[in-house]
């Protein structure tokens, strides 16, 4: 057996582990599974926990590598499990020298001969400034949106957030490396292309000229008129720039959906997570970008239950929902991460965190059944992703019967069911 690679969290971390498989497949690894893993919250540390004990149950001959966010910020705890064999470091992934140096220590010594000291392989992500482009031939997921790596790291301190210390510093791929990447993947049929970086709107600042992603934007729009779909992932809304907010409103190959980072809607809530926006900053951002586009859909990240909440400042999070519009939550239950200042602020009961976690979600649900009514009757450019389900230029899910994948074909909407529309 081969090399099989186990993703959690982000989209960043899916981009990754397509150069994780090629690394480590080059280097000769064999009977191998790799956990690429995600830090945000303590259950997805947990969750990469549990899938390392079953994997090994699976398969007890295997040996398993951890690597991503997880495994850089806590190489301790996962070198200290009898199911790892190695702990790799999050930028140390991204190289065939730690791959082959993986692959020596394995040919060196049995699994249960290593020592846990020897199974540790994480550089100081903070020394990492620069960043090149990683080429990826093709995505095993066999889906037609595939992702580009355009930025990694982060240099803001949000006092919740523990990805700062996985990612290290911000660092940009050059737009040259970047158009490069996206005009192989579309010369291989990939239809739709998504943009992705940890803080993808800081994009450019380290780089000659500063220029910002809305550039990066437009010239992968200028000069592959082959595309079909961009996409960019999430932003920080505070940090969009003019061109971006231009092309948005201009070149429909641009999909009019945005995932926006808020995280809370109550300004004391904001400042104690150190975010640089307030309230009224993420209500005019949206109502900006639906003047432009006025049929976007938007989407964001919000955490319930973050330390010191009331119940007052979280309905006006909830509130937010409305007011800017959105159709897609993404709720994070606040979990303290150690070693970020939120950890030591006075804490919500567990049970009110969970309590207000649920109630946003319901709140979620029925704005996206809202969002689904009102596309009955409308025609969309389906992206069809596979036999039974496609999406719309507004990332809204389709079920679908039949189709090729990877074609983007006119639909009429006919109806939903609660989560997907139907045609």
């Amino acid at each position: 057996m081969g090399v099989d690679v186990v993703t959690f969290g982000c989209r960043l971390n899916a981009f990754e582990s397509e150069l994780i498989h090629r690394e480590a497949a080059r280097a000769g690894l064999e009977d191998t599974i790799v956990i690429n893993s995600c830090a945000v919250t303590n259950e997805a540390v947990a969750q990469a926990r549990q899938s390392i004990r079953k994997l090994k149950r699976e398969r007890p001959n295997a040996r398993i590598v951890v690597t991503g966010c997880a495994a850089q910020t806590q190489p301790e705890m996962f070198a200290a499990m009898a199911e790892v064999d190695r702990v790799l470091g999050n930028d140390d992934k991204l190289h065939g020298e730690a791959w082959r140096a993986t692959r020596a220590a394995f040919d060196q010594a049995p699994s249960f001969g290593i020592d846990r000291d020897e199974k540790i392989a994480v550089a100081d992500i903070m020394a990492v400034r620069e960043m090149a482009p990683h080429l990826v031939d093709g995505f095993h997921s066999g889906l037609p949106r595939v992702f580009v790596q355009v930025q990694n790291g982060c240099d803001h301190r949000c006092t919740f957030c523990i990805i700062p210390y996985g990612r290290g510093n911000s660092r940009s791929v050059p737009m040259g490396g970047v158009v490069e990447q996206v005009h192989a993947l579309v010369a291989r049929g990939h239809a739709e292309i998504v943009l992705t970086g940890v803080d993808l709107t800081s994009y450019g600042a380290d780089l000659p000229g500063a220029p910002k992603l809305g550039t990066l934007t437009k010239q992968i729009l200028r000069h592959i008129p082959e595309l079909k779909r961009l996409r960019i992932s999430s932003i920080d809304s505070i940090e969009a720039d003019r061109d971006l907010l231009d092309v948005i409103g201009s070149d429909e190959r641009l999909m009019p959906h945005l995932h926006l980072s808020l995280q809370a809607g109550d300004d004391m809530i904001l400042k104690r997570m150190k975010r640089r926006h307030l309230r009224a900053d993420a209500i005019a951002f949206c109502a900006q970008v639906r003047r432009l586009r006025p049929d976007i859909a938007l989407g964001a990240d919000i955490i319930a239950g973050f330390p010191t909440e009331s119940e007052e400042m979280f309905a006006r999070s909830q509130d937010l929902v409305e007011e800017c519009g959105l159709s897609f939550l993404h709720v994070f239950p606040y979990s303290p991460r150690p070693g970020t200042p939120a950890a030591r602020m006075p804490q919500v009961d567990g049970r009110v965190i969970k309590a207000r976690a649920k109630r946003l979600r319901v709140t979620g649900e029925a704005a996206l059944r809202r969002r689904l009514g009102s596309e009955i009757g409308a025609t969309r450019q389906v992206l069809i992703e596979s036999a039974t389900q496609g999406r719309t230029e507004h990332f809204v899910p389709v079920a679908i019967a039949g189709g090729v994948t990877g074609e983007v074909r006119a639909m009429t909407i006919a109806g939903h069911d609660g989560a997907r529309l139907t045609v």
